[in-house]
């Protein structure tokens, strides 16, 4: 079996299961621009980058293919807020006020209005950032003023050490919190836990070894 082989196969073993709420953002960090181009080449347009440098040089490589749906999914440094708006249509990790009101200036400045999921955390887990419960709902108010930011969903991550029922409830409970603010989208699932978010209510699973085979 050929690489493209291969990757033809995970694509479609991935849709076959995804319900139809669910989208795929082919995680391509760490993936060369050959690879991305096999999956564009069979229908996958959505991709998901967290290191800039790396995602502009993949982004210059594929210009031929027309556009392509570019996603921000790393965590977003405050001295990179302007390259990554000039790149990426939407932002998967913004996760404070500060940055959110960062961001808005910026993208105003760019003339760009970029979709963005404001990044939570539902669980203890220092190593990762994000606005809790009660955090986002104090600072709401102020982030549904930010223009011209579209604001249309959350975006989550299960702490390691939890068990599938345990993540589908953290996954639940990020999509109700999204319903009660009347957002659209959710972030929520990986290659290791995708299936507990879709059944959740996940609109995006980030998925790139499951996708892609093991890292280039």
């Amino acid at each position: 079996m050929t690489a493209a082989s291969g990757a033809a196969d995970r694509l479609r073993h991935l849709q076959a299961q995804l319900p139809p709420h669910t989208r795929l953002l082919a995680v391509s960090k760490g993936q060369s621009a050959e690879a991305m181009r096999t999956l564009a080449e069979l229908g996958q347009r959505s991709f998901g980058e967290s290191r800039l440098q790396e995602a502009s040089l993949k982004q210059e490589a594929l210009a031929d293919l027309g556009p392509l749906d570019w996603h921000f999914i790393g965590h977003l440094q405050a001295n990179k807020v302007r390259p990554v708006l000039q790149r990426f249509g939407t932002l998967h990790s913004v996760d404070s006020l500060p940055l959110a009101q960062r961001t808005a200036r910026i993208a105003a400045e760019e003339g760009v209005a970029p979709q963005v999921l404001l990044q939570v955390k539902l669980r203890d887990d220092p190593s990762k950032g994000g606005f809790s419960r009660e955090g986002l709902l104090e600072a709401w108010p102020q982030l549904q003023a930010l223009e011209p930011l579209r604001i249309t969903g959350l975006m989550t991550m299960a702490p390691l050490g939890l068990g599938p029922e345990q993540r589908e409830e953290l996954f639940g409970e990020c999509a109700a919190l999204a319903r009660d603010l009347g957002l659209s989208e959710l972030s929520m699932g990986m290659s290791g836990d995708w299936s507990e978010a879709a059944r959740a209510g996940s609109t995006w699973v980030r998925i790139g070894s499951a996708l892609f085979g093991s890292r280039t």
